[in-house]
């Protein structure tokens, strides 16, 4: 079994760094902390970075996630080879990239790159918004799936990560208390399908909503309150079609939480009748 231990990047091929810097900056509130003349590093925490925009395909997405230990790299790296996956391991110039001290990368059977890391680094200072968005940290990502039955299965089996609820076939997959870090949407093809920053409050959410709104930012989804994990939400869209979304209150559970099934529907997505422009949530 592989131990996750956090979430801790995703990273973003696009073809216009400039417009993802202004669009993070001016419009999300993330903090620039690198900026190359093809890499542009935005957090909205204390972690480093949380998505690494890069010159290149935007639909080039990888998911990072952390392990404890430099011995849990080498038997997860050991682990997935032994099951036909074939691993990826980091060169120095790639960690540097990454900024992490090692690093395997792999494939879901969705097509999905995953990278496990070890000793990812953190700032030594604190985040400062770019605006008052009231970003408290990136707490968890969509990902697409052509079969997500047999991604949920993969997932469950290789790694500590358990399904909290379903909605439909989605799985809303967790390794720790929070009630989901990633969340397993149908679809035709590969890559990140959201990218989720927590907000302090109710107030935050609505205050974007009219700022979004006033800068003709297109809202996706939303304002709304999700069924299975409670938390309040806004999605927009940024540059390449990427979604991002602003979320308040989310559930958090224990060893005692009985997952639940909810039927692929619009009451499902929203308990207050919000109704998604999003085309994995379409019902």
């Amino acid at each position: 079994m592989i131990n996750i231990v956090d979430i801790r990047y995703v990273r973003l091929g696009t073809r216009d760094l400039a417009k993802a810097e202004r669009f993070t900056h001016d419009v999300v509130g993330l903090e620039t902390v690198g900026r190359t003349e093809n890499r542009l590093y935005v957090r909205g925490d204390s972690r480093d970075h949380n998505i690494c925009y890069f010159l290149g395909d935007p639909g080039d997405n990888t998911l990072g996630f952390e392990l404890a230990t430099m011995p849990e790299l080498d038997a997860a790296e050991r682990s997935l080879a032994d099951h036909g996956i074939a691993v990826h391991r980091g060169t120095a110039e790639e960690c540097a990239d990454r900024r992490v001290i090692r690093f395997i990368s792999f494939k879901d059977p969705t097509g999905n790159t995953v990278d496990l890391v070890v000793r990812p680094f953190h700032s030594g200072r604190r985040y400062f918004p770019s605006r008052d968005a009231g970003i408290l940290e990136f707490s968890h990502v969509g990902l697409r799936t052509t079969d997500a039955p047999r991604d949920e299965a993969f997932w469950t089996t290789h790694f500590n990560i358990r399904a909290n609820d379903w909605i439909g076939p989605a799985g809303l997959l967790s390794f720790d208390a929070v009630h989901h870090r990633m969340a397993l949407f149908p679809a035709t093809g590969t890559g990140v399908q959201h990218i989720n920053f927590q907000v302090a409050s109710v107030d935050d959410i609505m205050r974007s909503y009219y700022f979004l709104t006033d800068r003709q930012v297109r809202i996706v989804f939303g304002p709304g309150r999700h069924g299975s994990s409670g938390a309040v939400f806004l999605y927009f869209e940024g540059p390449d079609g990427m979604v991002y979304e602003y979320s308040h209150g989310v559930r958090m559970v224990d060893e005692n939480y009985r997952p639940r099934q909810f039927p692929f529907t619009l009451d499902s997505f929203c308990m207050w009748g919000a109704k998604p422009d999003v085309p994995e949530f379409r019902t």
